[in-house]
């Protein structure tokens, strides 16, 4: 197996994995990068960078709807999600060009494939082994289900979320954390109506009980629907809706 050395091998091109690659090579060390989709990882590709890009066209078509308010004669005719995925693809092309030709000017070797952790200091990557003083393991996150929860269909992660060609007419959300609402604010904006479900006693639990009540307070303006405190026992979907029952017995 042909064995490649470097004073550093990263397993991961994601935010982590990448960041960690420019500082290395900043400080004058050899570095493998690897990563088995793109480079940019979720945050880029399928997360924090897409859901602003859609927060933006979110913001937009609020402030043509609510023009009038402030003496700016607008409206707003509609949703076209085949021109704002257009829009949203090409933000996210912007930054990952940018960044390859940032990897590649700090001369990072980025190796494109699935990468296995054999041992301390080494990683296979199709047949070829990756050697460093040092090894760093950063394989990032994926979107996960709920027990009984099968996906596919009408019941979809975030990734899919991403990618739809129409605006549903209603939405449930299943968790409260940043991602879902910032989804129920983009949804809600686009024109669908929209219920978030949180299993703990409050939206994005992980914040500050201050943030979550000036959150709560904005989704109750909005007309956001939101229950907390409610855990989901299941989804029954049709050709054209899904079900969602809750502990409470609410469906």
């Amino acid at each position: 197996m042909p064995e490649h050395n470097a004073d550093l091998v990263i397993l991961g091109g994601g935010s982590g994995g990448y960041a960690c690659a420019l500082r290395a090579a900043e400080l004058g060390m050899s570095v493998v990068l690897v990563e088995r989709d793109k480079l940019g990882g979720t945050c880029l590709h399928y997360g924090c960078i897409p859901t602003k890009a859609l927060l933006h066209a979110a913001e937009v078509a609020d402030n043509a709807r609510e023009g009038d308010r402030i003496g700016v004669k607008s409206s707003l005719a509609g949703i076209d999600m085949v021109g704002v995925n257009a829009y949203k693809d090409g933000v996210i092309a912007k930054l990952y060009k940018g960044l390859q030709g940032l990897v590649k000017s700090r001369k990072i070797e980025l190796v494109v494939g699935d990468g296995r952790f054999e041992a301390p200091n080494a990683v296979t990557v199709g047949g070829e082994r990756y050697v460093g003083r040092k090894v760093v393991l950063a394989t990032g996150s994926y979107a996960r289900t709920l027990p009984g929860l099968e996906i596919g269909g009408r019941i979809i992660t975030s990734n899919e979320a991403l990618r739809l060609e129409e605006v549903p007419r209603r939405v449930v959300i299943l968790g409260g954390g940043v991602i879902g609402v910032e989804f129920a604010s983009v949804f809600k904006s686009f024109g669908a109506e929209v219920t978030v479900v949180e299993a703990l006693p409050r939206l994005v639990p992980n914040e500050d009980e201050f943030a979550s009540k000036l959150l709560e307070r904005a989704f109750r303006r909005r007309k956001i629907a939101f229950k907390t405190g409610v855990k989901f026992t299941g989804a029954k979907q049709s050709e054209s809706s899904v079900a969602v029952s809750l502990e409470s017995g609410e469906e």
